[in-house]
């Protein structure tokens, strides 16, 4: 491989979400690399804008600096102006810079996996919140440590899945980016990741067969179980709840990039002190909707449940910080995966010319009898 391979090779194990991976790589020499940032609002309800995906390049962006450094090089990056440009176009120059520090965190770029089930009660140290806390500046971590600070937001995590349990729109995501009966994935999440127990995975597989199937057993049987399992248990059995708050709202491109890296480096930081942690994003995006009045979905209690989510979170948080909120996750002592998601090999990720959208997930064959 040459160096800027390597590079690449390391840096695709950057975290997007469902593992959607809206990115591909164009070698232009040695020295120069273009990032072609995608987005999937097209048919992802939870992508509002691409915002999601952005806060994503930004991720892969910083794990190309960290994987950089490993080779006496620097990464200096551009940013487009422009936000709805398809693709983005990511310049990145590797200059050689033989006073760099080789980064640590690059050692656990690959180990970095999402936990989602419950974890310990272990609190945190002083030193590991003083360590977060650095990773995420120039952003600012609150913390919700108290049991009655953690039931706040775990209780309204469990009252927003259930609009992600019971929208039609959800419904199609899930059913794209989840991979059934399986432990790894190299594009989509498998089902042995998503926190469930068998009972709980089996009723899931056999509701997700058809949207109508799906929502007469939500009829049938309520959202609350799956909802206090995925959700409000192992949003109490944790360490801590911590949101990430940028000093202003983040209006332009430049600000999703910079909460990606922070994001990443804060995640990183993480892994090396052996905390592992859980996402919790969607809170923040049907929030954002209720907030700007945008329908998302045709099911209009769901509407409604997304400006309670809206009012809790800026109860929790602050009003004057909810806007500004980035990043909202569940930290804890790392414990084994039943799954994990893969990557694409770097070959499928490296094109010369990029197409102007990323085809959305189809139906994975291993769903058909779901």
């Amino acid at each position: 491989m040459t160096v800027a391979e390597e590079i690449l090779d390391l840096a695709r194990w950057a975290p997007s979400g469902d593992n959607s991976q809206p990115w591909r790589f164009a070698i232009r020499s040695e020295r120069e690399i273009d990032v072609f940032g995608y987005d999937t609002r097209a048919h992802c309800v939870y992508d509002l804008d691409g915002w999601a995906s952005q806060v994503a390049h930004g991720m892969l962006l910083e794990t190309i600096a960290i994987a950089t450094s490993q080779h006496g090089r620097r990464a200096i990056i551009d940013v487009p102006g422009a936000m709805d440009a398809s693709p983005l176009v990511y310049r990145v120059t590797l200059d050689s810079d033989p006073g760099i520090a080789q980064d640590p965190l690059a050692e656990v770029v690959k180990t970095r996996t999402v936990q989602r089930r419950p974890m310990r009660l272990r609190a945190l140290t002083a030193v590991e919140r003083t360590l977060l806390e650095q990773a995420a500046r120039p952003l600012r971590i609150a913390w919700f440590e108290s049991w009655s600070a953690k039931r706040r937001i775990a209780a309204l995590c469990a009252r927003n899945a259930r609009i992600r349990l019971t929208i039609p729109e959800a419904y199609a995501v899930h059913r794209s980016v989840i991979q059934w009966h399986a432990t790894t994935s190299e594009d989509r999440m498998p089902d042995a990741s998503l926190g469930a127990d068998a009972l709980l995975l089996s009723l899931m597989r056999f509701g997700m067969t058809s949207w109508q199937r799906l929502d007469r057993l939500n009829r049938l049987t309520g959202t609350l179980v799956p909802r206090l399992a995925l959700d409000y248990v192992p949003g109490m059995l944790c360490s801590a709840q911590l949101a990430l708050i940028a000093e202003l709202a983040p209006t332009s491109l430049a600000d999703r990039i910079a909460a990606g890296r922070a994001v990443q480096r804060v995640w990183l930081t993480a892994t090396s002190l052996g905390l592992q942690m859980q996402p919790e994003y969607t809170p923040l995006i049907f929030a954002r909707y209720a907030r700007e009045g945008r329908p998302f979905t045709k099911v209009a209690r769901a509407r409604v449940e997304a400006a309670d989510i809206a009012r809790d979170l800026s109860n929790a948080v602050g009003k004057d910080s909810a806007e500004s909120v980035v990043w909202l996750s569940r930290i804890g002592p790392q414990r084994a995966e039943a799954g994990r998601s893969l990557r694409l090999p770097l070959a499928r990720l490296v094109v010369v010319d990029p197409p102007p959208a990323l085809p959305p997930l189809a139906v994975h064959p291993g769903n058909a009898s779901a």
